[in-house]
């Protein structure tokens, strides 16, 4: 597989890329007024004055990518949200909308739960340990892996919350749910296992995933886990992935381990640098 970064701001940068050609792009742009990635670069997004400019600036990204984007593309957008003044800014949601409204098409939204979250010392309001992914498509038919995703079931496990648990398996009338499931004949012969797809249940929208760990200098680092799950959902081998918001490279790393070609753009150059170390380390070869 083979891999290419580009450094600089990424609206400029993505004209260099050929349209129609990125099958999935799994981003995550730094978080409104969060931190100071680049120690002053004036297109360093995060770092606007104003919400409304932010979220005008990434809108005008999206719209590039779209057009980079392949017809039958995805992509999963991973956005925090902030506080201004007290007040909780609902940031994702409204980068969300006004991606919908230049024909972006929102298929879902999904919590991140984050187990190992750090903690808050807040006292006026619950510790938030979960942000939001958005998953896009380009058009209403596009690429999508369910059962390269699908989860264990919980319904005849430890973990099953339904009343009666696992003694209504193989049980005549074992399912509680007399009206719901009336005309089907395998649940309530007491076959529930013959209801259940033998690859495990469709993906939930809550995805409990802890926070990735980097030995570079970057601050925040995307899981590999949930890149991974990204990438199996929404791509096949030979398939390229984009980041514009390249970071440390985690994208990349999970892209190229999973034989799809990458394609990143980073502003500042050290961490564009770190991010080509860490795929480098699996020999692959620039494009």
């Amino acid at each position: 597989m083979s891999y290419k970064i580009l450094t600089g701001n990424a609206a400029e940068q993505l004209i260099y890329i050929e349209n129609e050609t990125i099958q999935s792009t799994i981003t995550s742009p730094p978080y409104f007024n969060l931190r100071n990635y680049s120690n002053g670069h004036n297109k360093e997004i995060g770092r606007e004055k104003d919400i409304s400019i932010y979220i005008d600036n990434l809108v005008k990204i999206f719209e590039i990518l779209k057009n980079k984007t392949r017809e039958d593309g995805l992509l999963f957008l991973n956005l925090g949200d902030t506080y201004v003044n007290g007040c909780l800014s609902g940031v994702p949601w409204r980068v969300a909308l006004a991606l919908i409204d230049i024909g972006w098409i929102l298929r879902s939204d999904i919590i991140w739960h984050k187990p190992n979250a750090m903690p808050s010392s807040v006292k006026n309001r619950p510790t938030t340990d979960h942000e939001y992914i958005f998953m896009f498509s380009k058009n209403k038919k596009y690429q999508y892996f369910q059962d390269a995703i699908r989860e264990p079931h919980i319904t005849f496990s430890e973990n099953s919350k339904m009343k009666g648990g696992r003694n209504h398996l193989g049980k005549r009338n074992g399912t509680p749910e007399k009206g719901k499931n009336e005309g089907n004949s395998n649940l309530h012969d007491g076959r529930w296992d013959q209801a259940f797809h033998p690859l495990g249940r469709n993906k939930r929208t809550v995805w409990n995933i802890p926070l990735g760990k980097c030995r570079g200098r970057h601050f925040d680092v995307f899981p590999e886990q949930l890149v991974e799950t990204c990438i199996k959902a929404s791509s096949k081998e030979g398939d390229l992935i984009c980041d514009p918001f390249t970071g440390s490279g985690t994208t990349g790393l999970g892209a190229t381990k999973m034989k799809r070609d990458f394609i990143g753009i980073e502003l500042v150059s050290e961490y564009a640098d770190l991010a080509k170390s860490r795929i480098m380390s699996q020999n692959l070869e620039l494009f």
